[in-house]
């Protein structure tokens, strides 16, 4: 079963529009965790506009399932990584004032950057991911960086669901077969919701993770976060 982890952003962007502790960060990590998430997803960012490093530290003996931190790797991001050493680091090419993360890394032009990274990571015995457009070629740089696991950029995909989900998928399905030829677990994330994540996650084969964050905390408005984090749980079942 591919495993669910919540990103918990939007719930430190909530509070931070109105200062103090509420929503709590940390709660929201306890109780999606109690209702069933396998894992808790953070993209913590320099300017702070959401989860903050002080919200790191303090997640980390809170995540009992896995604790995965996403960012661009500059070496304030990697020293914190390497002191909390979560079980997964995600690697993502953002610049530091996007909105939220929209590329993902040509591994052909940056393959020494990534794999020097990437070595001080799995040094410290924490899991790798890429953030990795669906495009078959650039796999095979990523298993030469020595990362575990890409991650899906999935935008595309969820633009283009309703109007052709066969199409839609075909360039992550291509990807996939191919990280599954070099040995490289997947992930994916971005605008995966409810709507359209079965089909997704039947498709694409040996897909090990989700991370999945704004749909997942919208719908909660609606449904409560219990029920959404069930539900999620559900289209994930192989059943």
């Amino acid at each position: 079963m591919t495993k669910l982890s919540v990103n918990i952003n939007k719930i430190a962007t909530l509070r931070n529009a109105r200062g103090g502790e509420t929503p709590s960060v940390t709660e929201a990590a306890i109780k999606i965790q109690e209702f069933g998430g396998q894992g808790i997803t953070i993209h913590p960012r320099p300017d702070e506009r959401h989860i903050t490093r002080k919200d790191v530290y303090d997640l980390k003996p809170l995540v009992t399932t896995e604790f995965n931190i996403e960012g661009n790797p500059h070496q304030s991001f990697i020293d914190m990584v390497l002191e909390v050493k979560p079980e997964q680091v995600t690697l993502v090419p953002d610049a530091d004032d996007a909105i939220t993360s929209n590329a993902g890394w040509d591994t052909k032009k940056h393959l020494d950057y990534l794999t020097e990274i990437i070595s001080e990571f799995k040094n410290a015995g924490i899991r790798t991911s890429i953030f990795l457009d669906p495009l078959p070629e650039l796999v095979e740089y990523a298993a030469k960086t020595g990362a575990d696991r890409i991650e899906l950029y999935t935008e595309a995909y969820a633009k283009n669901y309703l109007s052709n989900k066969e199409q839609a998928i075909k360039p992550y399905y291509d990807t996939a077969v191919v990280a599954n030829e070099f040995g490289l677990g997947i992930n994916a994330g971005h605008d995966l919701s409810l709507e359209n994540l079965k089909y997704f996650a039947d498709t694409i084969p040996n897909l090990l993770e989700v991370s999945i964050g704004h749909a997942l905390i919208s719908e909660a408005l609606y449904m409560g976060l219990e029920n959404t984090v069930q539900s999620y749980l559900k289209r994930l079942a192989k059943w």
